[in-house]
């Protein structure tokens, strides 16, 4: 392969983004999965330069001195700030080819099932302001299901719970288009959010955002567990103002997570009702597959089963389920025309 064949290769590397709300992941075309980072920018106030994004920017959250702020740009599974999602796909993109300015991929991005108009043109100008060259949009439980291997250009039912960071997207999928979804902006940061007012209301305890999802990873659980589990809790005291620790259960924990799991249950629940028959049976069969980073709860599949009485099948790695199905629609040309959302906008330049 000579000079030609090299240049050829730096350009023709396509990419596969899952934007988060709490992590974005990349996939490179023949690469694989070659960047999963916080969806975080730090930026420096007076200059409003960007002094960090993804990990680094993520450990300065709660953490910065008064001139240094760490911006989520993506909220609730939409763009929030629309130049802070900019700057930090340039960066997630250039990373993902070593450094690479030159390159100009052809780029595919999962986005919630229920986003407007409006916000898919910000997605496409976000990605194309970045450095794409032609960009896709394919909606997030498609590109699971997709993800997770399940049939859906088949005329038969395919049911996805894709719990995030922002949403819970739920879709029924069948001949590679969403027959009906539901979508509620509960997942895994106002499970934190619970976490936070529940220490606060019982303990006049204040936690940050990392100590709360710490909680929830350790002690979280949406069913009883066979054995109790127990955790240090570190804060801010209300009242005296001095740092405070105290013990926590996975009891209460569950406690405090009833909210938004009720609220995701709910969800569920509409959109089997708003399944159409056939469809349903085949679902019977086949069962609900739930995935994203909020479905790896302790108990959650549990949960569901009981409130639906359907068989619920976790993905393998559920963090990983969104970028790996649209990774595979990069490969897929016919497959990426049934199932992404417009046309894409090819940029003049």
């Amino acid at each position: 392969m000579g000079w030609a064949g090299n240049v050829l290769g730096w350009f023709s590397r396509d990419l596969a983004i899952d934007l988060g709300t709490a992590t974005t992941l990349v996939y490179v075309r023949g690469k694989g999965i070659t960047l999963s980072e916080p969806s975080v920018v730090a930026i420096e106030k007076q200059s409003n330069s960007v002094l960090a994004v993804g990990a680094e920017a993520k450990r300065m959250v709660g953490r910065t001195p008064g001139n240094i702020v760490a911006i989520r740009p993506i909220k609730d599974g939409v763009i929030a700030d629309f130049a802070m999602t900019e700057r930090m796909l340039k960066y997630f993109i250039t990373k993902a080819h070593n450094r690479n300015a030159f390159v100009r991929p052809r780029t595919i991005v999962g986005v919630p099932s229920r986003i407007t108009e409006v916000e898919q043109r910000a997605v496409r100008e976000s990605a194309t302001h970045a450095g794409a060259r032609e960009v896709y949009l394919i909606e997030e439980p498609v590109a699971a299901a997709i993800g997770a291997g399940l049939p859906i250009t088949e005329p038969s039912g395919n049911m996805v719970v894709d719990i995030g960071g922002g949403t819970t997207d739920i879709a029924v999928i069948s001949l590679g288009g969403i027959v009906c979804s539901e979508s509620v902006k509960v997942a895994g940061d106002r499970m934190d959010e619970a976490i936070m007012g529940y220490i606060k209301r019982r303990y006049n305890l204040l936690i940050g955002d990392h100590m709360a999802e710490r909680v929830k990873i350790e002690v979280g659980s949406a069913y009883p567990l066979e054995e109790q589990k127990t955790m240090m809790v570190k804060g801010r005291d209300m009242i005296s103002g001095i740092p405070r620790t105290v013990m926590v259960n996975d009891a209460e924990i569950r406690e405090a997570l009833e909210e938004p799991i009720h609220i995701i249950v709910n969800a569920l629940r509409t959109a089997l009702e708003n399944t159409p028959p056939e469809l349903a049976g085949d679902i019977i069969d086949r069962g609900v597959v739930i995935t994203g980073g909020g479905s790896m709860l302790p108990g959650l599949s549990t949960r569901f089963q009981e409130e639906t009485n359907l068989p619920i099948i976790t993905v393998e790695d559920p963090l990983t389920s969104v970028v790996l199905g649209v990774g595979k629609v990069l490969d897929e040309i016919d497959l990426l025309k049934k199932v992404s959302l417009m046309t894409p906008e090819r940029t003049m330049r």
